[in-house]
């Protein structure tokens, strides 16, 4: 099993402090981590619950995914992490079994991590981060 946990589920939002806010009053839920990632053009808040991530994340930049994402559906769930114990093989493993890497390589990501994203199309509509927690 490639899997190891849920990383994290991520929810665009526009308007980030405003969903920190929401999260905060209706399920007590707080902030641990809070980061600007300027190569993928967002800012995101994570709510840790039971280990894994509630990711809450919000454009920098109009050209950014999470921009061209909200634009065309709204607010709502963007993609899900799952937690792996090493990227570069679990991306050959799920394009081995007919995904389609968005990411050719792994790169990093907030936090430390090592990530890679998977294409919904190949994925039954869903978009797929493959996240590697730094030793």
């Amino acid at each position: 099993m490639l899997l190891t946990r849920i990383d994290h589920v991520a929810i665009a939002v526009h308007d980030l402090d405003a969903a920190i806010d929401y999260h905060r009053r209706a399920f007590g839920a707080e902030v641990c981590h809070r980061e600007i990632v300027d190569r993928d053009g967002v800012e995101e808040a994570l709510l840790e619950v039971g280990g894994s991530f509630i990711q809450l994340t919000t454009p920098t930049r109009p050209d950014s995914p999470v921009a061209t994402f909200l634009d065309k559906r709204g607010e709502g769930l963007h993609h899900i992490g799952y937690r792996v114990d090493d990227c570069a093989s679990a991306l050959k493993a799920v394009v081995a079994a007919g995904g389609r890497a968005i990411d050719e390589q792994p790169r990093p990501g907030s936090r430390g991590t090592i990530i890679a994203f998977v294409h919904p199309t190949g994925s039954y509509g869903t978009l797929i981060e493959l996240v590697e927690e730094p030793v």
